[in-house]
């Protein structure tokens, strides 16, 4: 582990949506001498009661898109960090029209790099484990740091861009740059348009929860305050130009993900419908977390799933008045996709 860098005044892009909200949060509560200055273009899965009720004094909104280049010569100067969470990130959007994803996920990368070489700031950039592809149901293997690239969606492949952008950013020209691979997060503050969400808030307003394919397509989850507590920790104590895989060892198929939710809601585990399966969709995913436990020390708090998703659960049944704007928009999106 090298030396500590102690950020004072970071900028976290995307930090009105679901990852970025919770890390924002987590910042907050955990790191009382830190100012965060929220960039987010408040698309549909931006929600500015994300970060409602947070000192105005420690974080400020700048609503803004990070594709714009004069808004973050204007913004990036006086802050010591920037935390890259702002993506489009839903499979399914991807591939009805992948054009937004190239220019955020990949344009708009591009630019915080400029800003990052410009400024001489810290940057970390948050992927995903789906720039690895897939692994086999049957196979032991799990990715870890050095497995390679081979993205199948639209979305994944333009996050694989993004990373292997500040890469190339980083060697050439230098920059202080640390990227970290997630697995599937889980918690507060998800869109309903994402697997969990949908399912308990389906179940909530009386409709059967939908699964796709056969349901044992597997996804590695980890609740999202582990994967705050693990970007934390990269940032201020990762070496720079280093990748670092983020997973807590939870994997599970999406059905048994669905089953564990309606028996939690009460609801017969079979009292759900079998939609066609999504093109392309990646059987299984798996992170081996070694590097980052062993090298930083770092550990998930949230280690019970059945516990986490009863939180998840009791959550979105006492936010009502927060998904319910969204979610018929969303299931007439899932509709008009016969899903």
């Amino acid at each position: 582990m090298g030396e500590v860098f102690e950020p004072r005044n970071i900028i976290v892009t995307g930090g009105c949506g679901f990852i970025g909200s919770n890390f924002v949060h987590y910042v907050v509560d955990n790191h009382p001498d830190v100012h965060v200055t929220v960039l987010d273009k408040l698309t549909y899965a931006g929600n500015v009661e994300n970060i409602a009720g947070l000192p105005s004094d420690r974080v400020e909104l700048v609503v803004g898109d990070i594709c714009d280049a004069e808004l973050l010569d204007r913004i990036v100067p006086g802050h010591d960090a920037i935390v890259h969470y702002a993506a489009e990130s839903h499979n399914d959007n991807s591939i009805a029209d992948p054009e937004p994803f190239l220019r955020t996920n990949v344009e708009g990368t591009f630019r915080l790099l400029e800003a990052t070489r410009k400024y001489g700031v810290r940057y970390h950039h948050i992927s995903t484990d789906e720039v690895y592809g897939d692994l086999a149901l049957d196979d032991p293997a799990r990715f870890t740091e050095s497995t390679p690239y081979h993205p199948s969606s639209p979305y994944s492949s333009t996050k694989a861009a993004s990373d292997l952008l500040v890469r190339a950013w980083t060697r050439t020209y230098g920059l202080r740059t640390t990227i970290s691979n997630c697995s599937n997060n889980y918690g507060p503050f998800q869109h309903v348009e994402k697997f969990i969400p949908r399912q308990i808030t389906n179940i909530l307003t009386g409709v059967r929860p939908k699964l796709y394919g056969d349901g044992r397509n597997v996804r590695d989850w980890i609740h999202t305050e582990d994967h705050s507590s693990a970007v934390w920790m990269i940032l201020t104590r990762g070496r720079i130009g280093e990748t670092y895989l983020i997973g807590a060892d939870g994997e599970r198929s999406n059905i048994d993900v669905l089953r564990a939710i309606l028996v939690a809601m009460g609801r017969s585990e079979d009292d759900f419908d079998w939609v066609k399966d999504r093109p392309g969709h990646d059987r299984r995913y798996a992170i081996d977390a070694t590097k980052l436990r062993t090298e930083l020390g770092w550990m998930p708090k949230h280690t019970d799933f059945a516990s986490g998703l009863e939180d998840t659960i009791r959550w979105y049944t006492d936010n009502e008045a927060w998904w319910r704007p969204a979610k018929a928009a969303t299931e007439r999106k899932y509709a008009e996709q016969g899903q």
